[in-house]
């Protein structure tokens, strides 16, 4: 793998990444697109089921609503920007560019007053990363590399000027005007994830040992009805830790639109349970179902969902083929928990994706636009990853590339021991479910950070003299797994995806001392 110079280097290729690369070959410029993706399906867009949220002509509703979903921390400004611009991206990118054939009906998913949810099926994403692939592949602006993982940003003092690809058993840097991070989110880090196992918060990591800000990192979002099947019954999606310790079995989706047509929860005892714990009981917002789906399979021991209210067949035949493969008899309602969903923080940016750092963006949950505060609305991500992906990608291109000396990765010694990565996943991943998953208290979030702090020291013994994808990975891992506690060590105030059991606790064992992220 050669070195390369491009004006324009986006890294990640769900939603936003597309919409980042298409707007930049639309200003001018020349674009690389770099993902560590051999395939659609390993991109976290591919898997949205829901859809993407729109105004139907009224976007101060869908402000509204997506303010009071984010539980007072979202960005007015940012929320003003998306849902001004939302109806807008859908047309010219979606229907106009892509010919996307959503279902004529709109669908009303948690937390919004009224449906607006434009979608296909029950696998809205699919539908419209497939497309968007191919037509930036059809555009001469646009270069395209698959299976191409960043390992590292190119920096000097303060800029970034591109970073190290990593494609086979080669290595090189790839200088651009400017870079856009669109890496997706953090869904590896836990056991059960709605994300592909690529979800490793690559990006996150690259920025934050780059010195770029993150902010809101504590805001990891639950959603609440993931089927509970067993492990083992879904492809895996490559990446680091491919092993067995992930619940990935089946892990897909109930989407939102499920309930919002008229499915209902019900625990093992047969009750409906949501009315006692939230006003609008099944449309709740996702914080609020996925803390009442836990308490509720905690005290009966299950929680199902129940289509028979709905014609759940015909109206999601999508989700009714992944039950009837799985043999599940949906009369009998459809077993669910929940599982990590989205990463509302991120990287600091601004209204056009600007990081901190000279010529650097981030869309897409890599990002911390504002818009999504302490917890998400349903349907915003993609468009989210499309607005800002838009501006972004405008915003970044007439940059002139600067190539510099490159940061050296050392690679002298053997190969890492076997399951060496695995290992250290699995041990990860047990601290995030156990202290940073839905419901936290101050004691154990302060021995996740003991424990991950060692762990990262663990990793960067080898990473000093290794390079590899695999490694790489589990390093992005263990950064982004040590903001997200150190977030929620800072915030000592219940918001949204950020639940205290303990609020009385106080600093109670808390560490509040932050260790560089280099150190051991």
């Amino acid at each position: 793998m050669d070195d390369r110079t491009t004006d324009l280097l986006v890294i990640g290729s769900g939603i936003a990444g597309c919409a980042a690369a298409l707007a930049g070959a639309r200003a001018g410029a020349e674009v690389t697109l770099a993902t560590k993706a051999s395939r659609p399906g390993d991109s976290t867009s591919y898997w949205a089921q829901g859809g993407i949220a729109v105004t139907r002509g009224d976007p101060e509703a869908l402000e509204r609503d997506i303010l009071a979903a984010g539980d007072g921390e979202s960005d007015p400004e940012a929320v003003e920007v998306l849902a001004n611009e939302a109806d807008g991206a859908v047309r010219d990118v979606l229907v106009d560019t892509l010919d996307v054939e959503f279902d004529s009906d709109y669908g009303r998913e948690a937390a919004h007053e009224e449906a607006r949810i434009r979608h296909v099926d029950a696998s809205t994403g699919k539908h419209v990363l497939v497309p968007f692939l191919e037509h930036l592949a059809s555009r001469e602006e646009v270069t395209l590399l698959e299976d191409a993982a960043a390992l590292e940003l190119c920096t000097h003092e303060g800029r970034v000027h591109g970073a190290i690809l990593e494609r086979g058993d080669e290595r090189a840097p790839c200088f651009a005007g400017a870079t856009i991070l669109a890496t997706g989110g953090i869904g590896a880090c836990y056991r059960r994830s709605t994300n592909p196992r690529t979800a490793t918060g690559d990006g996150i990591a690259m920025a934050a040992l780059a010195g770029a800000d993150v902010a809101d990192m504590e805001y990891v979002q639950f959603h609440p009805t993931a089927f509970a099947g067993g492990a083992g019954d879904r492809d895996a999606n490559g990446g680091a830790g491919n092993d067995t310790d992930r619940d990935d079995g089946g892990t897909f989706l109930l989407s939102e639109a499920v309930r919002g047509e008229g499915a209902v929860l019900r625990n093992a005892d047969g009750d409906r349970f949501m009315p006692d714990y939230h006003p609008d009981a099944e449309l709740a917002p996702r914080d609020v179902l996925a803390r009442a789906v836990a308490a509720e399979r905690d005290r009966t021991g299950e929680v199902v969902l129940d289509v028979e209210p709905i014609d759940f067949t015909g109206s999601f035949p999508d989700l009714a083929d992944a039950c009837a493969q799985r043999g599940v008899e949906i009369e009998s309602g459809i077993p669910v928990a929940p599982a990590e969903h989205f990463l509302c923080g991120g990287i600091d940016v601004d209204t056009v994706g600007r990081a901190s750092l000279d010529r650097l963006f981030a869309v897409g949950e890599c990002a911390r636009t504002g818009v999504h505060g302490a917890n998400r609305l349903a349907s915003t991500s993609l468009l989210e990853g499309l607005v800002w992906g838009l501006r972004a990608g405008e915003a970044a291109a007439g940059f002139e590339p600067e190539p510099i000396e490159a940061p050296e990765l050392l690679d002298r010694d053997p190969d890492l021991p076997e399951r060496f990565a695995a290992e250290k996943f699995t041990r990860l991943r047990r601290v995030m479910d156990e202290h940073l998953g839905i419901v936290r208290d101050p004691g154990g979030i302060s021995r996740a950070q003991a424990v991950l702090r060692r762990l990262k020291g663990e990793v960067d013994a080898y990473t000093r003299t290794r390079t590899s994808r695999e490694l790489y990975e589990l390093r992005g891992a263990c950064v982004t797994a040590l903001l997200v506690a150190r977030a929620a060590a800072e915030n000592d105030e219940s918001r949204g995806c950020h639940h205290l059991e303990t609020e009385a606790e106080g600093e109670n064992g808390t560490e509040k001392e932050e260790a560089p992220l280099d150190a051991d």
